[in-house]
């Protein structure tokens, strides 16, 4: 869900700097081809996520929720030289588009694709991460958020995507019904109660997180 008028939504990205041909070409691919392409993030989102990346300029980035890639190429942006962004996602059947695509950004020696249970998965990594970004099942986002916090670096960074869920979370009926949205509203709840870190929630698309971890 926009939660801006579409002439403005357009006007931002008019006047913000371009995808690239790579982003372009899965976009298009994306809309055309994939079941549900409102979850990508899109041209003014996945700017911003760059914009955060080169700003932080991480060696490590975590992405929980892979989709069709775009948001990890837009990440790996921001990546130091030989830094490494691991994204996980549970659905096998986008593999093909996701690592093909990647190819086309020229990105697939910094970032590595894997199938699978994220919950399992992380646990196995080995290294820390100075930049998380949690786009996946959203009754899991808290059991997302408690088991990253201790491998964020300080001052390091985690994104939560669709946190406003369509704007369901300040639905009553919602609240009390849908399992996604009574999760989400709790997990903001949480992170904002959570004194290890700063909270900033945006109402960009369909609503962004900024939890830093206090040094």
């Amino acid at each position: 869900m926009e939660f801006i008028d579409k002439l403005l939504l357009k006007y931002c990205e008019d006047n913000s700097a371009s995808e690239s041909p790579a982003l372009q070409k899965l976009n298009r691919y994306t809309h055309a081809n994939v079941l549900q392409p409102r979850m990508l993030s899109g041209h003014l989102q996945g700017r911003f996520l760059s914009m955060l990346s080169k700003l932080i300029g991480p060696t490590h980035i975590l992405e929980i929720g892979t989709y069709t890639g775009y948001s990890a190429i837009c990440l790996a942006e921001g990546l130091r030289p030989g830094g490494k962004l691991v994204t996980i996602d549970i659905n096998p059947e986008l593999e093909g588009v996701i690592r093909e695509h990647i190819a086309e950004a020229k990105l697939q020696d910094c970032i590595q694709f894997i199938v699978g249970d994220a919950y399992q998965i992380i646990r196995t990594l080995p290294q820390t991460f100075d930049l998380v970004f949690i786009d996946a099942d959203k009754q899991n986002y808290a059991k997302y958020f408690d088991l990253v916090i201790d491998r964020l670096n300080p001052g390091g960074l985690i994104i939560a995507d669709n946190v406003l869920w369509s704007g369901k979370v300040i639905d009553d009926q919602a609240r009390i019904k849908d399992k996604d949205t009574i999760a989400l509203h709790a997990f903001n709840q949480k992170v904002n109660a959570d004194t290890r870190v700063e909270v900033l929630m945006l109402p960009l698309r369909d609503g962004i997180t900024l939890i830093r971890k206090k040094p």
